[in-house]
């Protein structure tokens, strides 16, 4: 009776173990964990999610600063990853801003070709495991001009991840724009607010004062991250289940 009901719980475990699905993230600082998050004003958007998602889905958070979507896979993070999938998990794609490092050999990919290439290469070897890939452009820098618009930094990059969501057939989030609206609705001075603005002295973690207009604080990163899963929803992706009902009813744009 006892190697049977042991029998019983080992098969039990292992079902739940075969259907509960893992949420991946590759990509760079703003989507990143960041240490000592009580103390620390910098947040990558990935972080929140799992305020923002309910529990039936494992989140992991690979995504690293400074990687690029060559560095990633230099340092064996996406093996490690790839390594670990199995069907039924999702791999969100989030490179762009590193890769423009052209000073950085090591990080630095062409758009049309190896940016290209890498963002096929995370793809297909997703799909391989019988995971979902979903794509998304980078999210906007602050930077407004002195007419207050909004100009663009990332070049042609977006439009490379957008091509291959569609010759590939791959989910994309247009975080992009997305990020762009965010930003333009606060405007040139209050979107401050959504980044790292500290005068020195204001922040015991920055204490000689903070100037960036590239990552997150908690603000930023928590409307990034629900505007990131709101376009999920709306796109209808499998993912969609595992949103917090209260997420979607958020009013951000």
């Amino acid at each position: 009776m006892r190697s049977k009901l042991v029998s019983f719980l080992a098969i039990f475990l292992m079902v739940i173990s075969v259907k509960a699905q893992t949420l991946y993230l590759i990509g760079d600082s703003t989507m990143a964990d960041k240490k000592n998050p009580d103390e620390n004003p910098e947040h990558g958007w990935g972080q929140m999610l799992s305020e923002l998602m309910n529990d039936e889905i494992k989140i992991e958070n690979h995504a690293v600063n400074g990687r690029s979507s060559k560095s990633f896979i230099g340092e064996g993070r996406w093996k490690t990853v790839y390594d670990k999938l199995k069907p039924g998990d999702f791999v969100i794609i989030q490179f762009g801003h590193n890769d423009q490092k052209i000073k950085s050999p090591d990080r630095f990919t062409h758009p049309f070709t190896e940016y290209r290439y890498n963002l096929e290469k995370y793809v297909k070897e997703t799909r391989e495991k019988g995971a979902t890939p979903i794509l998304m452009s980078s999210i906007v820098r602050r930077n407004f001009n002195e007419q207050g618009t909004l100009v663009d930094t990332h070049g042609e990059y977006p439009l490379v991840v957008r091509m291959v969501a569609k010759d590939l057939d791959v989910p994309f989030i247009d975080m992009q724009w997305l990020t762009e609206q965010l930003e333009v609705k606060f405007g040139a001075e209050e979107s401050a607010d959504l980044h790292l603005h500290f005068e020195p002295g204001e922040v015991a973690y920055y204490p000689d004062g903070k100037s960036d207009n590239t990552h997150l604080s908690e603000k930023g990163a928590t409307l990034v991250a629900i505007l990131a899963l709101q376009e999920i929803a709306k796109k209808d992706l499998p993912l969609k289940k595992y949103i917090k009902e209260s997420t979607l009813k958020k009013e951000i744009l």
